[in-house]
């Protein structure tokens, strides 16, 4: 058998430099950061936890952490992923129906996941600040 010395143009791998950045494909990638954010953001649940069932000075120690401004803001990151990646659950369950796939429809359907975890974190922090008696 003879090598051939000709080479073929091979088709490059598709990357970032030739595709254009869709809401979709932007929400795909979200869905997937803010899954590893749950994790560490229910790893601070669990402290709190462990702190409730500890002694009083501990609770007393990781409530103050939680409820500084730097805690609160972590508290409010962790509820904005949590509502994003709940939403983006519940995309892909209608996606799985085999509705929403049309590209018009599933960029809707992207862009109304990254509002309505927005609305629904404000919703949940002015309520929670509502019942608990002010800002």
């Amino acid at each position: 058998m003879s090598k051939s010395t000709a080479t073929r143009a091979r088709p490059l791998s598709p990357h970032l430099q030739i595709y254009r950045v869709t809401p979709t494909m932007a929400m795909s990638i979200m869905h997937r950061i803010t899954g590893v954010a749950l994790y560490f953001g229910t790893a601070l649940f669990a402290l709190w936890l462990l702190a409730a069932a500890g002694t009083q000075e501990q609770f007393d120690f990781v409530n103050g952490l939680f409820g500084s401004w730097l805690g609160r803001l972590v508290l409010f990151g962790y509820t904005w992923v949590l509502l994003h990646h709940m939403l983006g659950g519940i995309r892909h369950l209608i996606w799985d129906t085999g509705h929403g796939l049309e590209k018009e429809t599933s960029t809707r359907i992207s862009s109304a996941t990254l509002i309505g975890s927005v609305v629904l974190t404000l919703v949940v922090w002015v309520v929670g600040y509502a019942v608990r008696g002010g800002f």
